[in-house]
């Protein structure tokens, strides 16, 4: 599923033209009532204004940082402010050197005074403005990323569902406990109780984001008797976590669902086992396998890493990582802790 980018926050040419030219017909507005008035200056009075409030309108809008979901609060500051107090004195200074260069007879020094006076206030109401279309904005793209994220993570939990529920997986399970009773195999009970044992943590757990690591290494024990049934020493999984990993937070079923990406891919048989290492790091928990890939590979959808994937930007915005050597097919997880969940 791919993320979407933002729109820009963008202000109507209409309005900046509408509002610019407005203020420049209100500043003249007292030169045409005076008895001395003079077209001309009122013009070039309603010009440098006009000028001014379109130059601040287009450098707010294109000064502005795109939306992101970690500046989505961004935008505004005293830095800011001052920023724009500073440049808006910068181009009234220069407006107002124009309009004393087109009426020479003005004094120059009250002029400027009075344009830099109108252009901090000019200045500080459209900040004031823009402000609050910004946070108008902002309010409606947080309600769209939540309304994404909604709709994403509901997604993952369906493609999660269809994959801990695997009719492949369950009509093998069957034949292997149909093949153990047939044989009178001692272990059918064991099987069967860990089969039972593997689909209640499958309707206990698949509502729930995270559990802890030592509640997936359950869940991932009670999988792998099954697999152990079915491929006896076809199949070996080693585990080598540090305790204070085990009461990390991970989203359920993804060691199941890797364990089961790997026997998918692979060959896995008596005569050319599959080793399975699972172990934790300083920062990420590690699922390794050696590759003995089969010739007629199975149809596959990549939903299994995919779904693991978008489960974990969805809950802690990290990234998992996939390394592929020539021996070597590498799956690291970034280890949650609950403070970070919180």
């Amino acid at each position: 599923m791919n993320t979407q980018q933002q729109p820009a926050f963008k202000i109507s040419n209409r309005i900046i033209w509408l509002s610019s030219i407005s203020l420049g017909i209100l500043t003249a507005i007292p030169k045409i009532a005076d008895h001395h008035f003079v077209l001309y200056e009122a013009l070039v009075d309603a010009a440098v204004t006009s000028g001014f409030s379109l130059l601040i309108w287009y450098y707010n809008v294109y000064t502005f940082p795109s939306y992101t979901a970690k500046n989505a609060g961004g935008g505004f500051g005293t830095k800011r402010l001052l920023r724009n107090l500073l440049v808006g004195l910068v181009i009234m200074f220069v407006l107002s050197c124009i309009q004393q260069y087109l009426l020479s007879h003005l004094n120059f020094g009250p002029v400027m005074l009075m344009f830099e006076v109108r252009g901090i206030l000019i200045n500080l109401t459209f900040y004031m403005f823009i402000h609050l279309l910004h946070q108008s904005y902002l309010n409606q793209q947080v309600s769209l990323e939540l309304e994404r994220t909604t709709s994403a993570n509901l997604w993952a939990q369906y493609e999660l569902l269809k994959q801990q529920v695997n009719p492949h997986f369950l009509f093998n399970s069957l034949n292997t406990l149909k093949y153990m009773v047939e044989s009178d195999d001692r272990q059918a009970v064991n099987f069967i109780l860990k089969l039972s044992d593997f689909y209640r943590f499958t309707l206990e757990s698949r509502k729930l984001d995270l559990i802890r690591l030592s509640e997936e290494s359950e869940i991932l024990d009670s999988y792998v008797y099954l697999l152990k049934a079915r491929f006896e020493n076809g199949f070996e999984l080693k585990k080598d976590i540090s305790e204070e990993v085990y009461a990390s937070m991970i989203p359920p079923f993804t060691l199941q669902l890797l364990i089961e990406n790997c026997i998918k891919h692979n060959i896995v048989s008596e005569g050319k086992p599959l080793h399975i290492y699972l172990y934790s790091t300083a920062e990420h928990i590690v699922v390794e396998n050696n590759i003995q890939l089969k010739r007629v590979p199975e149809s596959s959808t990549g939903i299994g890493l995919e779904n693991i994937s978008q489960r974990y930007q969805h809950l802690l915005d990290g990234e998992m990582i996939i390394d592929v050597t020539a021996e070597k097919f590498i799956v690291k997880l970034p280890i949650i802790y609950e403070r970070h969940h919180h």
